[in-house]
C-alpha cells in the first residue's frame, strides 16, 4: 500500500510540474505577444538588426537607443587594451541602452577567427585554437570542452550569442573556408556541431550553425562572388548533414552565407535567395532564428549594386528574421516601406520578432 501511494505521489508530482512548465510558457509566449502588440513598427524593424560595431562604443550606445536594434557583432576592435572589468562594463553600457534587451555577438570559432585573442589581459594570456587544433590533439571531447569553457568566458564578459560552430565541410585544404572546418567528413562534422551546440547554449550563449546551406571549397565571399555548382541533391546527401545535426540539437540560430548555390537559385546569393531560406524552414524544419552574413562582405556589395532595391528589403524578402547589417540608417524607413507597398506583410515581421523575443527571454536578457 504504502509503495502504491508513493507512486502515485511521484505521479502526481510529475503532472503538477508538467503543468507549471506548460503553464510558464503559456505566459512567457503571452508576455511576448503582449510586447510585440505595443511595439512601434519602427521598433520591430530595429529589432531585425544585428550591427556589426563601429568600434565608437559612445556611438553605438546611442544608435542601440535611438534605433532600438536587435544586436550588435563586436569585432577584434572592440576587444582591444579591454581588461576584464573594462569590457564587462562596456558591454553593460550597451546592454542598458536597449529597450528590449540587447544580443551581444562576437565571431569566437577559436584559431584564425579568435575576438578573444585580440586582447591577451582579458583571459590571462589564453589560447584559443582551432577546431581542427583541439579535435586532433584531444578528440571530440576536447573540443566540447573547449567550446563550454569559451562560451562560459563569452557569457561572464556580457557577450550572450556566438557565430560558432561552422558546420562547413570541405575536402580542399587550399580552400578558404578549409581552416575554420573541423576538417573532417560530412558525418563527424555532424556529429561534432551536435555536440558542440549544446555546449555553448548550456552557457546561455546563443549558438549559431554557419554557413547554410554549406560553404564546400567556394571561393572568399569577404572580397568578392562566389558560386557552388553542386547539385541540390548533393547538398541534401553531404551539406546539409552537420545543419539537420545542429536543429535536432535545438540551436538557437542557422547564419545563411552569400555563395551563389546556382542550382538552387542561380540569380542571387543565399543570404538573399527565398528558396534557400525555404529549405531551411521548410524541408530542414528549423524554428529558431535565420540571420544573414555580414551583409557589408563583398559578394552582398557588388551583387547589391545590380540591384533597384534596398538589399536589406530583398533580405527580409528572402526570410531572414535578422539582418547582419549597419545598414539600419538606411534600411529601417526601406523595410518600412516595403511593408506599407505589401511587399512585406506585418505578419513576417511580428513572427521574427517573436523568435527574436523568445531568444532573449531564454538567454534572460529581455526586458
Amino acid at each position: 500500500m504504502r509503495k502504491f501511494l508513493l507512486v502515485v505521489i511521484i505521479c502526481l508530482s510529475c503532472i503538477v510540474a508538467f503543468q507549471d512548465k506548460v503553464f510558464a510558457k503559456n505566459i512567457s509566449d503571452k508576455k511576448i505577444q503582449k510586447i510585440v502588440n505595443n511595439m512601434t513598427l519602427d521598433e520591430k524593424i530595429g529589432q531585425l538588426y544585428m550591427s556589426p560595431s563601429s568600434g565608437d562604443a559612445a556611438k553605438m550606445t546611442n544608435d542601440i537607443k535611438k534605433y532600438n536594434l536587435g544586436g550588435i557583432v563586436l569585432f577584434g576592435e572592440d576587444f582591444s587594451n579591454q581588461n576584464a572589468d573594462t569590457m564587462k562594463q562596456k558591454d553593460a553600457n550597451f546592454q542598458n541602452a536597449s529597450k528590449y534587451g540587447l544580443f551581444i555577438s562576437t565571431d569566437q570559432e577559436g584559431g584564425i577567427v579568435s575576438r578573444l585573442s585580440t586582447s591577451p589581459q582579458l583571459t590571462n594570456g589564453r589560447k584559443f585554437p582551432s577546431p581542427q587544433e583541439v579535435y586532433k590533439q584531444s578528440g571530440m571531447s576536447g573540443v566540447v570542452k573547449e567550446y563550454s569553457s569559451v562560451a562560459e568566458i563569452l557569457r561572464n564578459l556580457g557577450i550572450n550569442w556566438d557565430f560558432a560552430p561552422v558546420a562547413d565541410v570541405s575536402n580542399d585544404p587550399n580552400s578558404f573556408i578549409y581552416d575554420r572546418t573541423l576538417g573532417q567528413n560530412y558525418q563527424l562534422t555532424a556529429q561534432y556541431v551536435s555536440k558542440v551546440v549544446p555546449a555553448i547554449q548550456k552557457q546561455q550563449v546563443a549558438a549559431t550553425v554557419k554557413h547554410f546551406p554549406g560553404y564546400g571549397s567556394a571561393g572568399d565571399t569577404h572580397t568578392g562572388f562566389a558560386s557552388d555548382g553542386r547539385s541540390i541533391n548533393e547538398f541534401r546527401q553531404n551539406d546539409f548533414l552537420p545543419f539537420k545535426a545542429g536543429i535536432k540539437a535545438k540551436a538557437d540560430s542557422v547564419l545563411v552565407g552569400h555563395v551563389v548555390v546556382n542550382n538552387l537559385d542561380a540569380t542571387k546569393p543565399a543570404s538573399v535567395s527565398k528558396p534557400v531560406h525555404e529549405i531551411l524552414r521548410k524541408e530542414l524544419k528549423f524554428k529558431g532564428v535565420i540571420i544573414t552574413d555580414d551583409m557589408g562582405m563583398g559578394a552582398l556589395t557588388s551583387f547589391a549594386q545590380k540591384q533597384h532595391t534596398n538589399i536589406d528589403v530583398m533580405a527580409i524578402e528572402a526570410g531572414n528574421d535578422m539582418l547582419l547589417s549597419n545598414g539600419y540608417v538606411d534600411g529601417i524607413p526601406a523595410i518600412k516601406d516595403a511593408i506599407k507597398r505589401g511587399d512585406i506583410s506585418q505578419k513576417q515581421i511580428d513572427n521574427s520578432v517573436k523568435r527574436i523575443l523568445r531568444l532573449k527571454a531564454k538567454l534572460n536578457i529581455m526586458k
